[in-house]
């Protein structure tokens, strides 16, 4: 975990609990969810095998070894998950050294939070060095603290991330609202007890208690997110 900016006050709207939002970063806030599978797609056909787009579901959102060890079996490619996790960083590296869309909404999004002084952290199964790289582009300046899939002893779907980045804000995790696009995503912020807002980016989402599934995040503002967490 790494601190970026000192946590900021909370500043709530009157009969709002919400204390902190955790943002989760590839397909939430940039469009960088299909640059992972073209790069995976691209590596396997280097190994000589060809990548089942059914397996896409299966691969996004989560922890790069659960992702890089599932296609190995999947292809039985003579390949091990370390030296296959090093190509795929530095494929997505270089990906987003081209470009790096962000999803709509977002730049709109992170600013309002910057300027209510929200305490605001990036939660991500990517791993620091990625993370780095995508926060030169996306400001830094706009979370207090940023966790890698790297730096935890579980990541996603496990609630370990998310349970770290609201202990470094000093929050509760029932009183943070977390935006995701994945299912192991959500299935993070949920283990660990916070409200969830779902917009789903490969794969559909259902609604469920504590959970609501917007389309975008144009969709998503600061008023939006006080209502999540109620008082």
């Amino acid at each position: 975990m790494t601190t970026t900016v000192p946590a900021l006050g909370t500043r709530t709207a009157e009969g709002s609990a919400l204390q902190a939002v955790l943002l989760d970063m590839d397909g939430t806030l940039v469009d960088t969810e299909g640059f992972w599978w073209d790069v995976e797609v691209e590596i396997f056909a280097g190994l000589g095998h060809t990548l089942d787009d059914s397996w896409r579901h299966v691969v996004v959102g989560g922890p790069m070894s659960r992702s890089a060890g599932f296609l190995i079996e999947a292809t039985g490619a003579d390949i091990g998950v370390g030296e296959l996790t090093l190509l795929l960083n530095q494929g997505f590296e270089d990906r987003i050294g081209r470009s790096l869309p962000l999803m709509p909404g977002a730049a709109r999004l992170l600013a309002e939070l910057s300027a209510q002084r929200v305490p605001t952290a990036l939660v991500s199964a990517s791993h620091r060095r990625v993370i780095d790289r995508v926060l030169a582009s996306l400001g830094p300046q706009y979370f207090s603290l940023t966790v890698a899939g790297d730096e935890v002893p579980r990541t996603k779907p496990h609630p370990d991330p998310y349970l770290l980045a609201a202990s470094g804000l000093g929050v509760d995790p029932a009183r943070c609202a977390v935006v995701e696009d994945t299912v192991t995503g959500v299935a993070a912020a949920e283990a660990a007890g916070c409200h969830v807002v779902a917009v789903p980016s490969v794969a559909p989402i259902p609604p469920a208690a504590r959970r609501t599934v917007v389309n975008s995040l144009e969709e998503v503002d600061l008023a939006f997110l006080r209502g999540l967490v109620t008082a």
